[in-house]
């Protein structure tokens, strides 16, 4: 069955176009131009990722965005004509997934729900279930379910956060800078979105606190790294 694209465009001429490239792509596509609307369906059908646009007429953006995210942590991929660094971390402090500036290709557009698809999906180039911990069993993370495990606990991670943990995870103590985790976790290269991290990583160690900035060190100047070793 093919995935269920929610389309949250206030206009007409951009909301079709993006239809058009993606059920090109073989997505089942759904389409308004209402905040109301979007909540509307969020609540009434199965939605497999959001592209929404912040500069809706009647409901702000970024209240869909915080409906995707409580309904079960639907991925969101942001599309606004705002540009400024600062709106872009605010879509991703709210949990956004990945965000598009206006104007934009409408392929680089479905390349990016590709890879926010794929990773929510959990698709992993490991051929066998593996559950590893670290530091002496405080975290746990399993790869092919995606699943991640603080002192026995579960952790609810987006799956750009899922992403990062994981990029961190591959080789423990290795310091890797703000470009090569875009890259890993984004799944294909995209100058310009190393900043963004920062807040992901902010939202990371929210979600693994009391020991988040413990787990994820940040490396002054570099990047960030592992800070628990793996068990053996």
């Amino acid at each position: 069955m093919a995935d269920t694209v929610l389309v949250v465009e206030d206009e007409k001429e951009i909301r079709e176009l993006l239809r058009r490239y993606l059920e090109r792509a073989g997505y089942a596509v759904v389409t308004t131009g209402s905040g109301a609307e979007a909540i509307g369906l969020l609540g009434g059908r199965a939605v497999d990722l959001v592209l929404l646009d912040l500069g809706l007429p009647d409901v702000p953006g970024t209240e869909v965005l915080k409906e995707a995210r409580e309904r079960g942590g639907v991925p969101v991929v942001v599309l606004t004509a705002r540009s400024a660094v600062e709106d872009r971390i605010t879509g991703l402090r709210l949990g956004a997934d990945d965000y598009v500036t206006k104007p934009f290709s409408p392929t680089e557009v479905v390349l990016r729900v590709q890879a926010v698809l794929s990773r929510a999906a959990g698709v992993s180039d490991r051929a066998e279930a593996t559950v590893t911990s670290y530091g002496g069993g405080l975290l746990r993370i399993d790869e092919d379910r995606h699943e991640v495990w603080l002192d026995g606990a579960v952790v609810d991670l987006t799956p750009t956060e899922w992403g990062l943990l994981a990029a961190l995870a591959t080789v423990p103590g290795r310091v890797y800078s703000r470009y090569e985790l875009v890259n890993r976790v984004r799944g294909y290269e995209f100058r310009g979105y190393e900043r963004t991290i920062d807040s992901h990583i902010k939202n990371l160690r929210q979600k693994l606190r009391p020991e988040g900035s413990r787990i994820v060190e940040t490396v002054l100047g570099v990047g960030y790294r592992l800070g628990l070793s793996r068990d053996t």
